[in-house]
C-alpha cells in the first residue's frame, strides 16, 4: 500500500511557511509518503519545482494548485499550466480537464474558508463530463480546526460517486502527512 498527501502548501502560497526542499525532505524521510501534491493557493510553481526535485528525495510529486473558484476552493492535480482563479466550479473543472488533470474538493462545506457547498458539488457531479474530472472529496482535512467539518464531508462523500481522500492541508513542513490517503501501489499512476 502506498501513502499520498495531496494537499500541501509551500512558500509559493501566501500563507505557506516551508520551501519546496523542506517539504520534500519531510515528506520522504519523516512522513513516509510515496506521493505528494504541492497545491499552493492559485499558484503552480511550487508543484512544478517539486516535481523537478522529487527524484533526489525518492518521492513522486504531483504538480497542482488549490484554485480559488467563484464557488470555493478546488484542488487541481496533474496540471502543467496555471488555472485562473474566480471562475465557476464548472469552468474550473473544464479547464483542468482540458489538461488531462483531476480535481478533489478540499474541506467541503467547511466554515471560515472558501469551500464548495453540497449543492455546487452535486450539480457538478450530475454532469458526466465534469464527474470524470471531479473524482474525490477530502473527507479528512488535518488542517481544519473544527472536527465537525470533516464529519459533514464524510457524510456527504458517502452519498456521492467519488474517492474519499485524507490530506494534511499542511502550511508547515512538520505537519505534512498528518492525514494522508492509502492506495494500492506506490506511484501516482495507481491513485
Amino acid at each position: 500500500m502506498g501513502l499520498a498527501d495531496l494537499h500541501t502548501h509551500s512558500t509559493y502560497s501566501w500563507d505557506g511557511t516551508a520551501g519546496v526542499d523542506e517539504i520534500l525532505e519531510h515528506a520522504a524521510h519523516h512522513a513516509g509518503l510515496d506521493v505528494i501534491a504541492i497545491t499552493d493557493h492559485d499558484e503552480l510553481r511550487g508543484g512544478l519545482e517539486g516535481r523537478e526535485k522529487a527524484r533526489c528525495y525518492g518521492l513522486e510529486v504531483i504538480p497542482g494548485m488549490e484554485v480559488t473558484s467563484a464557488d470555493g476552493h478546488v484542488l487541481a492535480l496533474f496540471i502543467e499550466r496555471p488555472i485562473p482563479a474566480g471562475r465557476t466550479l464548472e469552468t474550473t473543472l473544464e479547464l483542468v480537464g482540458e489538461q488531462g488533470g483531476l480535481c478533489v474538493a478540499p474541506h467541503p462545506m467547511a466554515r471560515w474558508t472558501p469551500s464548495l457547498s453540497e449543492d455546487v458539488l452535486r450539480r457538478a457531479l450530475a454532469d458526466p463530463d465534469l464527474a470524470e474530472v471531479l473524482v474525490g472529496i477530502e473527507v479528512w482535512n488535518a488542517g481544519l480546526v473544527r472536527r465537525g467539518s470533516n464529519l459533514r464531508a464524510r457524510a456527504l462523500a458517502e452519498t456521492l460517486p467519488v474517492a474519499h481522500v485524507g490530506d494534511s492541508d499542511s502550511h508547515l513542513a512538520w505537519s505534512i502527512g498528518f492525514a494522508a490517503t492509502r492506495f494500492h501501489g506506490h506511484t501516482a499512476g495507481h491513485l
